[in-house]
């Protein structure tokens, strides 16, 4: 697929005085194509991908036209041998479950199914949280490990008045990777959680120089793994990120340390930590709205076409320009989108959201999505 790196014009709305905002390219109607999706069953359960037990680990995906699926276990990131492979047992509303007994924390896991008798690929399932470097597969480890210092305390600044926010777009890497930023850790989350920061000129830089600004809001584009830039050679491709890989976990190149799957997790979390003690809320941009990879996405091995509108003759729909368009009206998309942007807000305390081509998106699941937000935090 080509990347998607233009903007698009700005949508924006109130709704309830809060600001929901974001690109749009074409309004969509909200009617669900008929087809024999519409047979598949839905899950309602809020156990999909990894359930952490401590001495076990309970996984659950959903495939609903798999006669077998499997999960496979690794013990590094990329390549290296198979350490073992399970066949998981078929639970209810397409499902299929294990349950481990955990001899360590850290080994790496994939998923396949077998549809009408061929095997899928190997990947990550769809709710993956933690990733090997370069998101190719997923990792067993408890959560509280990637929590910083102080993190359990963590509040969002109190903000009254919608109408005054002041919002701030930023790029993690271009707001500390010049070579005269005074930052020590150039491009990474950490480098905007450094304080005292100067260029040659002895102008303030980074985090004291967007307090100066008088913002309110940092809008920060992706931040969650996407698929364009190796994370081995973080500095050999630049990309903005729209290009969504797994989008329950930090972009690996921002992290000191791609290739420890803490350490993306505990330093976006140490980022947004910062910015809260510092009066600055934080702004996720989210691309739910397409894939960088269509046939070979997580979604598309385990669930072929399911999460994509497809055109009359059966085509992947392009209304994004990207290749493919997310079909938010599906009950499993839409479930997906809902406790994705949940787990960001509760996990890392994200204070909002500005939506990639949101009129992608059927008007049902935002306003579901806006409402169950605002239950959780109201501002």
């Amino acid at each position: 697929m080509g990347l998607c790196i233009f903007k698009r014009p700005i949508y924006l709305f109130m709704k309830k005085g809060i600001m929901i905002f974001g690109f749009i390219t074409q309004l969509f109607s909200g009617r669900a194509q008929k087809n024999e999706f519409d047979k598949y069953p839905v899950y309602g359960g809020n156990d999909l991908g990894l359930t952490y037990a401590g001495d076990k680990s309970i996984f659950r995906i959903w495939a609903p036209s798999a006669s077998m699926a499997e999960i496979i276990f690794y013990e590094v990131a990329i390549g290296g041998d198979t350490l073992v492979t399970h066949p998981m047992i078929k639970g209810p509303n397409g499902t299929w479950y294990l349950s481990i007994k955990q001899k360590r924390e850290m080994p790496y896991y994939t998923f396949r199914v077998n549809i009408n008798g061929r095997w899928s690929q190997n990947v990550p399932d769809p709710y993956a949280k933690l990733v090997g470097i370069n998101g190719k597969r997923a990792v067993v480890a408890d959560l509280k490990m990637t929590n910083p210092s102080g993190w359990s305390t963590d509040k969002s600044p109190v903000f009254k008045n919608p109408t005054n926010a002041i919002i701030y777009e930023l790029h993690i890497r271009d707001a500390s990777i010049a070579a005269n930023s005074g930052v020590k850790n150039k491009g990474k989350f950490l480098g905007l959680t450094e304080k005292g920061t100067k260029n040659a000129a002895g102008l303030s830089t980074g985090l004291d120089h967007l307090k100066e600004l008088g913002v309110t809001h940092i809008h920060l584009l992706p931040s969650y793994d996407y698929n364009s830039v190796d994370e081995a050679k973080p500095d050999a491709k630049y990309n903005w990120g729209y290009d969504p890989l797994n989008y329950n976990v930090p972009e690996g190149s921002y992290s000191t340390n791609a290739a420890d799957p803490v350490a993306r997790i505990k330093e976006f979390k140490q980022l947004i930590k910062t910015f809260h003690e510092n009066g600055l809320r934080v702004v996720m941009d989210v691309v739910y709205n397409h894939t960088a990879l269509t046939e070979k996405s997580n979604f598309n091995q385990l669930v072929p076409g399911y999460y994509y509108r497809q055109t009359k003759d059966g085509k992947f729909s392009n209304a994004t320009a990207c290749g493919n368009e997310t079909a938010s009206e599906r009950p499993m998309m839409r479930k997906f989108m809902l406790e994705s942007m949940k787990y960001w807000v509760q996990e890392y305390h994200v204070d909002g959201f500005r939506l990639d081509l949101m009129g992608i998106h059927d008007i049902k699941t935002m306003n579901l999505i806006s409402a169950e937000l605002h239950k959780i935090k109201p501002g």
